[in-house]
């Protein structure tokens, strides 16, 4: 069996996308004063603890996520075969 690199690297990017929107958001609802989320702008160039950041950590999180799904799904692919060669 084999992943299609292209879905599964979507997949992951769109819950990693939106699990930054809406924790970013989330705890601005809250008015938490964001120390852990804005520790992420060093690493996510315009990322920022606001609600416009929310939005752009949902596009970092949608490109990480999708890189990180592909190499995943790479990964599987190339040990599947390796270990389960078939006949």
């Amino acid at each position: 069996m084999t992943l299609r690199k292209r879905a599964f690297g979507l997949s992951i990017g769109v819950v990693m996308g939106l699990s930054f929107l809406f924790l970013t958001w989330f705890l601005l609802w809250r008015n938490s004063p964001g120390e852990i989320m804005s520790k992420f702008s060093s690493v996510f160039y315009g990322y920022s603890y606001s609600w416009v950041g929310g939005i752009v950590g949902f596009i970092w999180g949608l490109v990480v996520g999708f890189v990180l799904g592909v190499l995943i799904a790479w990964f599987y692919d190339l040990f599947s075969k390796i270990l389960y060669k078939e006949k």
